[in-house]
């Protein structure tokens, strides 16, 4: 039977309406290298963000040419959506080693700059696929006690090209709103950063950007990632951008509620920015809000948390 004909006030409401969730751009890890380079110049941890820079040059190369793929079945891809579950979640194919490749060809392909790197790099050489699954588990869980801080982005790194590959190849229509708050509609990882649009009939959006596989997808405004609570809240930026503080590109959301914060990047004041890369370059503001008792939730899997 044909399908029903909208009625003209649908389709305005449909043309309208933006889309719930956005796939991250082909280039996506080049264009953080670009950016992580560019924001390494004058930078207190230029050398660290250089070195990043390197590591996504890399996973571009995964991205372009993966050895492998961890897409689930065409059969649990509709389990998924039928039980609204993210189609690559985290939980379940970390533990089925489907990633694992990524690891191996990242590690043939970096190169250690100093021996620090290196000894991290030997470190997952040496380590069996039991002990990267362990590791992996326990990065994806937050637990980072559980593994050397060293080895952290190297890992990461592979965790976040296998799922973005994944991300990539899955069939038009396999992300959908199943409800998942903060954490992501693709893989179920929480969110990193989040950002607020500026252009077209998205102008003033905030779309969350995954930690793990780079998907983006809507979340309302003024209302903590964290809690859900909208009371009260109130921004941070920069000490440098303290005089224009509605003015500054990365600000941090601040819930008293959770005493927790969480970053967003405004593309109106930094068209260019990168969940990711600004971030890292904006630790400072991490620095602060750890001063003024705000504790921070959102993983990034390019850095261990310091103590």
């Amino acid at each position: 039977m044909a399908d029903k004909l909208m009625e003209p006030e649908q389709i305005s409401a449909s043309a309208s309406t933006p889309p719930y969730s956005d796939l991250p751009p082909a280039r996506l890890f080049a264009l953080r290298a670009e950016r992580l380079e560019k924001l390494a110049t004058n930078h207190p941890m230029g050398d660290y963000l250089r070195l990043l820079a390197g590591l996504c040059k890399v996973q571009q190369q995964l991205l372009d040419q993966p050895p492998a793929s961890l897409l689930p079945t065409p059969e649990r891809l509709a389990q998924a959506r039928t039980h609204k579950m993210p189609p690559l979640a985290v939980d379940s194919l970390v533990r089925e080693d489907g990633w694992q490749p990524f690891l191996d060809a990242l590690l043939e392909r970096i190169e250690a700059p100093n021996d620090a790197v290196a000894k991290a790099l030997d470190s997952l050489r040496q380590a069996d696929a039991a002990q990267r699954r362990a590791w992996a588990v326990s990065l994806l869980d937050g637990d980072y006690s559980a593994l050397d801080a060293a080895v952290v982005p190297f890992l990461g790194a592979a965790l976040q090209a296998a799922w973005s590959q994944a991300l990539l190849t899955l069939p038009e229509g396999s992300v959908t709103d199943i409800g998942s708050g903060a954490h992501c509609p693709c893989c179920g990882s929480p969110a990193m950063t989040g950002v607020i649009r500026h252009r077209g009939k998205q102008q003033g959006l905030r779309y969350l950007v995954c930690s793990l596989c780079a998907c983006e997808w809507h979340f309302v405004r003024v209302k903590c990632v964290h809690c859900d609570s909208s009371k009260d809240l109130h921004y941070a930026s920069l000490e440098s951008d303290r005089h224009a503080p509605d003015q500054a590109p990365i600000r941090a959301e601040c819930c008293p509620g959770c005493q927790s914060y969480f970053k967003l990047l405004y593309l109106d004041s930094d068209p260019d920015a990168e969940g990711l890369s600004a971030d890292l370059a904006s630790l400072a503001l991490d620095l602060r809000m750890d001063l003024e008792g705000y504790q921070r939730q959102a993983p990034n899997l390019l850095l261990a948390p310091g103590g």
